[in-house]
């Protein structure tokens, strides 16, 4: 019974390029080199598992932020499998004020100045852990709704840093950083183990941001 979690980063964003926060209102989708590399990453992704020892997916989650639905959509559209958004995979669920904001005036004006693992560093966010132990929840649910199966999950860096302590149980401050910047990069984890299975199944890494 093999799970595979196909974690992919999505495209170039709009709200990146803008330098503002990319909440619900203010993520301005992928721009045209995002569309560009979403479309690549699907044929991809299509070349791979037609040759490359994966079952064809079975399942495409998203987050709900626009520039993951568009990403998503073309994976889903390569593989004929309609994308299930779920807010659990999103980045940060920032606090409405700040949703558009220019991103430099959120992190310093609004800095709590007093920030940790389990206190917001802006006035009105989540904190690391609430980050890490609600897109670690998704994932696990996700992985465990579909085992045996193949699913791609499009979301953000944040979600790719997550599987860490979801599926390779690092606590809540990983020990070293991860370079998670790349656009529709993907990040593969398996597992011959019962994801809903306690003690934890072993998840091994396949690929990382590659």
């Amino acid at each position: 019974m093999r799970t595979r979690m196909v974690l992919v980063r999505h495209g170039d964003s709009v709200h990146k390029a803008d330098g503002v926060v990319g909440g619900p209102s203010g993520c301005g989708g992928l721009t045209p080199l995002g569309f560009e590399q979403a479309g690549a990453l699907a044929r991809t992704l299509l070349e791979r598992a037609g040759g490359d020892g994966w079952d064809r997916p079975v399942a495409v989650y998203c987050s709900t932020r626009l520039r993951a639905v568009q990403t998503a959509a073309a994976i889903g559209a390569a593989f004929a499998v309609e994308p299930v958004p779920d807010c659990g995979l999103c980045t940060w669920h920032v606090p409405d004020y700040a949703d558009g904001m220019p991103l430099e005036q959120f992190l310093h004006e609004h800095d709590t100045a007093a920030g940790g693992v389990f206190r917001p560093f802006q006035t009105g966010n989540e904190t690391p852990a609430e980050l890490l132990t609600r897109i670690s929840r998704a994932l696990v649910e996700i992985a465990s709704r579909h085992r045996g199966s193949t699913v791609v999950v499009a979301a953000h860096a944040e979600t790719v840093a997550a599987s860490f302590t979801a599926l390779g149980l690092l606590g809540h401050w990983h020990p070293f950083d991860l370079a998670t910047s790349g656009n529709a990069a993907v990040t593969e984890w398996l597992t011959d183990d019962d994801p809903a299975a306690f003690p934890p199944p072993r998840w091994s890494l396949v690929r990382f941001n590659a």
